[in-house]
């Protein structure tokens, strides 16, 4: 029997561009989110992805402010792109509020937001933080 054999850990890629915000857990800071983020992602470079990174925002904000809010505590959008990928993550203070798809009835309002995060990004997950949760989606740039 031998030992396991430890597979080396890949160097992070470099971050060719970052942004982050912290907003107030209202519905304009929603709308400010979108807007900033597709703003940002046309400077940068990528125009094919600005529609898609603003939808995902948006998505994950308005998690972030119905799910993870916490009276006087902010929410915080954190944007970067490396050479491979533009990463989009909410971080929240609640942390024992993990997120999870659910398929709603056709009548149900509310309830896709996950399935449309999950449908429209190449990765998504949640991380643990010390305070909160962080929901990140990726997407790749071709």
């Amino acid at each position: 029997m031998t030992a396991p054999q430890k597979l080396p850990t890949p160097a992070p890629r470099p971050v060719l561009r970052e942004d982050r915000v912290d907003y107030t857990p209202t519905a304009h800071s929603v709308v400010l989110s979108r807007h900033r983020t597709a703003r940002l992602v046309l400077q940068w470079g990528h125009p094919a992805l600005a529609g898609d990174a603003a939808l995902l925002v948006s998505e994950l904000a308005t998690n972030a402010l119905l799910h993870g809010a916490i009276r006087g505590r902010l929410f915080r959008v954190h944007l970067s792109l490396t050479a491979h990928v533009l990463r989009i993550a909410v971080s929240d203070p609640r942390g024992e509020r993990l997120p999870g798809i659910r398929r709603p009835d056709a009548d149900d309002p509310y309830g896709r937001g996950l399935l449309i995060v999950a449908r429209l990004a190449d990765d998504w997950g949640v991380e643990p933080r010390t305070v909160g949760k962080t929901v990140y989606a990726e997407l790749a740039v071709r």
